[in-house]
C-alpha cells in the first residue's frame, strides 16, 4: 500500500467516525418506527448504493454508543426466524441532537465546498 493510500484510509476513517452517527440518527428519524440492526444496515445499503456492503458489523458499536448517550432507546423482541432482535428508536434528545448535528454538517459541508471549489 502506498503512502497516499495509507493517508486516504486514515482520512476516510476519521471522516466516517462522526458521519455514521449522524446518518444512523437520520435513518431512524425518517423511519418513523423502531428498526433492528439488519433493517438499518439494509436501508443504508440501499441509500448508499451498496457502499456499506461488508461493513454492517461496524454499525452495532455506533448504535450501542448512541443508545448509551440516550439518543436512542432500545428493546428486544423475539423473532420467529431466529434469535431475538434488538430494536432501536430515536429519542426526543436524539431528535434535538440530530437537528444540531445536521446544521453543523451543512455548515461544514458549505465551508469545505467553498474552499475546494471545482
Amino acid at each position: 500500500m502506498s503512502d497516499a493510500d495509507i493517508h486516504l484510509k486514515k482520512f476516510e476513517k476519521e471522516l466516517a467516525a462522526g458521519t455514521v452517527s449522524l446518518v444512523l440518527l437520520a435513518v431512524l428519524e425518517s423511519a418513523g418506527e423502531p428498526l433492528y440492526g439488519y433493517q438499518i444496515a439494509k436501508q443504508l445499503e440501499r441509500d448508499a448504493g451498496g457502499v456499506l456492503v461488508g461493513k454492517q458489523s461496524a454499525l452495532y458499536p455506533v448504535l450501542r454508543s448512541l443508545s448509551a448517550a440516550e439518543l436512542l432507546d432500545t428493546f428486544v423482541e423475539p423473532s420467529e426466524s431466529g434469535p431475538p432482535r434488538r430494536y432501536y428508536r430515536i429519542t426526543p434528545l436524539g431528535r434535538k441532537v440530530l437537528g444540531q448535528w445536521t446544521a453543523a454538517w451543512k455548515s461544514t459541508r458549505h465551508f469545505v465546498e467553498s474552499i475546494l471549489k471545482d
